[in-house]
């Protein structure tokens, strides 16, 4: 059942930004035209010097899609939310104008910072606590700072203007429903859960392979890489979702004591050289498109070493996990999209005399986006019943009718924190990955090449088949 709006205003930051058009107003149109964020008004603000016919052709232009499935009531909702909306002209690191903006609007009101992360802390710097409103939430994207420090610098921050349940820094690489999806299945199973442990597991994949490459985001994704991009933003609190211990709840507090658990017991050991690695797409052909060199793209500083193809080998030191490792990998420009976790058992300790046929260890294969369940079980194969074969079981899971960013925006309109990432979390982000970020800045690990299109550089022996 959805939970009641307590947000009245939406103001978004950076409104004439490529987030807002591409991701954040279509979300948000899904989540209206279903009657989910009732009485809502949206305030666009951004430095553009934009007339209000331009910003309501960018709403009606981002609405169209859930305009034309909509019902009548939902078509209805969608207009009345486009006829009322307004764009302000906003230089939000001045003193004072942000703090005018936001009292000036009908509380409470959800602030979402569609901004690059230093733009966005400049913003908050910005304000005095008193210029708050009472119940006004914060909305952060990830990368949540640039390091340990800044993030840490950003909670303070953060924390002297609004409460901490009062901020949300989102993650919209996992829906509601996924994260609903891993938990149902790690804990809803009697069969899995006794051998959810080191015991019984060899090791855990986490893997986002794009076909995309760079799209014109030189200017953010250069100076980030796969690493900072997608492992620390995303993956690492994949993996803490996929390895916490049971929760007594998954009501904000047991759920997020759960992940901040896991991730203060994980580190990336040393030597990095053989816990990590990285790499860098030269020129190929991804899907019958051509994709020049990374290092020739636009706007891209060949001198930086950008890695866009990022693997780390996590290890968890708990009673649960000692021993097992968790890859995490990310890459851009890749032959085959893949995004999915992957969970290989270890090999049974005896197999009976007499079978024949390949006996490998099973694995579990979390889908996700569309979330998908495959379960690789070895079987005997027809007509001789002595052989084993390969069988897999498939089921489909559970979908959200909402987009990724209507899921966020719902957590935030009606205050629930799942899918929002608490202060500690994101600090422990980025003490796991900062000793290799060093590393690598100082050339201790290679930085490879690999065509576009490609799996990934040949000598990698554990790169991921193509699907």
């Amino acid at each position: 059942m959805t939970s009641p709006t307590t947000v009245r205003t939406l103001l978004i930051l950076g409104a004439s930004g490529d987030l807002t058009g591409r991701l954040l107003l279509p979300g948000l149109a899904r989540l209206v035209s279903q009657g989910r964020a009732a009485g809502l008004r949206l305030v666009g603000a951004g430095s553009d010097p934009w007339t209000p016919e331009q910003w309501r052709e960018r709403v009606r232009t981002s609405f169209a899609a859930a305009a034309d499935a909509a019902g009548t009531e939902g078509l209805e909702a969608l207009t009345a939310l486009d006829k009322d909306t307004v764009y302000h002209q906003l230089d939000v690191t001045a003193a004072g104008a942000l703090a005018a903006l936001l009292n000036s609007l009908e509380a409470p009101v959800a602030v979402y910072f569609a901004l690059p992360p230093r733009i966005s802390q400049l913003a908050c710097e910005s304000l005095r606590p008193e210029e708050v409103p009472a119940g006004t939430r914060l909305v952060m994207e990830k990368p949540f700072g640039s390091s340990e420090e800044s993030a840490r610098s950003l909670n303070r921050t953060l924390v002297r203007l609004v409460p901490e349940d009062h901020i949300h820094r989102v993650d919209h690489f996992l829906g509601k429903a996924t994260v609903l999806n891993i938990l149902g299945l790690r804990f809803a199973n009697n069969f899995l859960e006794p051998v959810w442990n080191r015991h019984h597991i060899e090791k855990v994949e986490i893997i986002f392979d794009e076909d995309l490459a760079l799209e014109g985001r030189a200017r953010y994704y250069d100076g980030a890489g796969a690493l900072r991009d997608m492992i620390q933003s995303h993956l690492l609190h994949v993996m803490a979702l996929l390895a916490i211990e049971p929760p007594a709840t998954i009501r904000e507090r047991d759920l997020r004591d759960a992940i901040s658990a896991v991730l203060r017991a994980s580190n990336v050991n040393e030597p990095f050289a053989a816990s990590t690695r990285r790499a860098r797409y030269t020129a190929g052909t991804v899907a019958g498109k051509d994709v020049p060199d990374y290092a020739r793209e636009e706007g891209v500083d060949a001198g930086r070493g950008t890695e866009t193809l990022a693997e780390i080998e996590v290890m968890i030191d708990n009673w649960r996990w000692k021993g097992v490792p968790f890859i995490l990998r990310s890459g851009k420009a890749l032959g085959a999209k893949r995004k999915e976790a992957v969970v290989t058992f270890r090999p049974v300790p005896h197999l009976p005399a007499g079978f024949t046929g390949v006996d490998s260890p099973n694995q579990l294969r979390i889908g996700f986006g569309p979330d998908t369940l495959q379960f690789d079980v070895d079987v005997n194969g027809p007509g001789d019943v002595f052989s084993l074969s390969r069988a897999t079981l498939k089921a489909e899971l559970s979908a959200s009718e909402l987009l990724p960013y209507g899921e966020v925006l719902e957590g935030v309109l009606t205050g629930d924190p799942l899918l929002s990432v608490r202060g500690d979390t994101a600090e422990e982000c980025w003490r796991i990955v900062e000793p290799v970020l060093a590393a690598w800045q100082q050339d201790a690990v290679l930085l490879e090449e690999y065509d576009a299109g490609s799996t990934g550089p040949a000598a990698w022996p554990t790169t991921p088949r193509a699907k």
